[in-house]
Parts: C-alpha cells; structure tokens; sequence
C-alpha cells in the first residue's frame, strides 16, 4: 500500500533553477553571502562551437538553462532525460536581440541589403532565444517569448503555469534573460543585469512520479494596473504569512504586508532587471526554501502601467 500524498492534478511546482549571471555561482548568492564554487564568468564560459552564430542573449539563456535541468534531476551525463514532446519553453527578455536588430537596420541603411550575413538574420527575430533553447535541449513542446516590460518574467512563469494546468506540457523551462551592451545601455540609460536565469516548472503530479524533488510550490498569480489592487487580489485572507517579500523596487508600499516582512530589491546589487527580474525571484524563492525559510515567497514587479504578483509556497505544501 502507498502512503504517499498523492499530488493534485492541477498543482505546479518549482523544481530546478539556474543561473547565468556574471560573479554568482548559483540561486543561493542572490540572497545570501556564499563561499566555493566558480562564479560565472561570461569571458570564458560564452564561447565554444555550440554558441557560434548566437548572440549575447541567446548565449546567456543557454548557459542557464542547463544547470536549471540539472538541479531539476532532469540533465544527465546523456543530456536531457525529460519526454520533449512534453517539454515547452517560455522566454522572457526586452532587450534580447535589440543590438542584432540594430546592426541590421544600420548595416542595411549604410550597404543595402546585399551586405547582410544570412548566419545572423535568426538573431533578429524576437523568438530566436526559445527556438535555440528548444533545439538545443529536445524541447519539443510550445515556444512562447514575452517582452511586455517590467512584468514579463513574472507573466512568464504564469503562462509556464498555464501550460502545465492546460495539459499542454508536463515540464516548461522558463527563462528570464538581458543581455548589456552599448544598444541596451542607450535605450537605458543604466547597467543591465547581462545575464539569464532559469526555472523548471513541472505538474507536481509528474514530478512526484518520477520522485523529483518539489523545491517550490505554485500559490497563484495576479496583473493588473495599480499594485495594491494585484497584492490584495495574491494575498487573499487564505494565503498565510509571508515569510520573503521580492521587488522590483526598493520602497514599495507595505500597506497589505508587515513591516517586519524581509524584503529583497534585486535591482539594487544586479542592475536593471528587466524581463529577468521575474524568472531571478523565482530563483531567488528555491533559494529561500531549500535554507529553510517559511512562509510565502512574494515576488512583485510593476511599472508605471502594470503590476504582477506572483506566490510562492513551501515545498511541503505544494502537493
């Protein structure tokens, strides 16, 4: 007889996550001080024959996409070990391909088209980083690519979770990613993160059935246009204390939450977030739970239009 809970066909969870970040060797640094390990470094670990003809983003993306697999248990010597046919891929970035972009438009306006390269006319389209991630990794399912501002890893992770919830894949591999460079840096006007992070959301039913371990549970998800509307809306009188508040910025308003709750703005030690913000508090949250933290994990961005929520439980509850 199995004594084991047996988990809710519609729960998701948070199994893996990765990071490509410049200095950080892994989630954990970015919330506590760690020692050991190699940090990333882009110099050395953003080249080989596998990232010809890729741009800085695309790059970055695949650099974090398979140590996420590998702490999902879902990345062997072999490679992947996942049924990519139930695999989709859900990428968030802004400023993604915006130089190769760039450098098209002037090379074309300075030589006519004929001085084009055809090797890096995929790098223009907006979709380019998931359909790599896709073909590198067997990824078979849906490809979806979000860049609507300061909210899109957070959307990001809701339609990862919607995926799962339409039974339209088991496992989705969600990647936050921004490259810096002098195109990004103009647009704006500050440091950009130039780097990736990346989750593994799978149905806790699938995971459980192939004994990997829950590091993260899925509580629910908000967007709308002013943020007190979205907290009131995550955090509804069920929702229990929250033990790790994650923003996109330094002063938010705290009407809806103690002011003793702990709050982490990622801006402030990675620069400007972007599309990645969401993806790197999802990160951020597996970090917290595998130290022991309890509580929810709240996780909010918002912009002067919109504003998205995200909640996050303790592995033991999410079944």
């Amino acid at each position: 007889m199995n004594d084991e809970p047996t988990a809710q066909p519609s729960a998701v969870v948070v199994t893996g996550a990765g990071l490509a970040v410049p200095g950080l060797t892994g989630p954990a640094d970015l919330l506590y001080p760690t020692d050991g390990g190699e940090p990333f470094d882009p110099q050395t670990a953003l080249k080989g024959r596998d990232l010809r003809h890729k741009d800085r983003a695309t790059r970055l993306a695949l650099r974090a996409v398979e140590p996420a697999l590998r702490d999902a248990g879902l990345y062997g010597p072999d490679g992947p070990r996942l049924d990519g046919a139930r695999a989709a891929v859900v990428v968030s970035s802004n400023t993604g391909n915006l130089d190769s972009v760039c450098a098209y438009v002037d090379t074309a306006a300075r030589h006519t088209s004929r001085a084009l390269s055809a090797t890096g006319l995929p790098q223009t389209s907006t979709s380019a980083i998931a359909g790599w991630i896709a073909g590198a990794f067997g990824l078979r399912g849906p490809a979806v690519t979000l860049s609507n501002g300061a909210t899109s890893g957070l959307d990001a992770l809701h339609w990862g979770r919607n995926l799962i919830a339409a039974d339209r894949a088991d496992t989705v591999v969600v990647t936050g990613v921004e490259p810096h460079n002098d195109v990004v840096h103009k647009l704006l006007g500050a440091q950009a993160v130039d780097g990736a992070a990346t989750v593994v959301l799978e149905s806790a039913a699938h995971a459980a059935g192939r004994r990997g371990r829950a590091r993260a549970g899925w509580r629910g998800h908000d967007r709308g246009r002013h943020p007190a509307d979205v907290l009131r809306t995550v955090l509804d009188p069920g929702a229990g204390p929250v033990g790790l508040w994650l923003t996109g910025s330094p002063e938010p308003d705290r009407a809806h939450l103690s002011r003793d709750t702990p709050l982490v703005a990622l801006r402030q030690t990675l620069g400007e977030c972007g599309g990645a913000l969401g993806v790197l508090q999802c990160a951020a949250a597996v970090a917290y739970f595998d130290g022991g933290g309890d509580g929810l994990v709240l996780a909010t961005a918002h912009a002067a239009d919109a504003s998205a929520a995200v909640a996050f439980t303790p592995p033991r509850t999410a079944a």
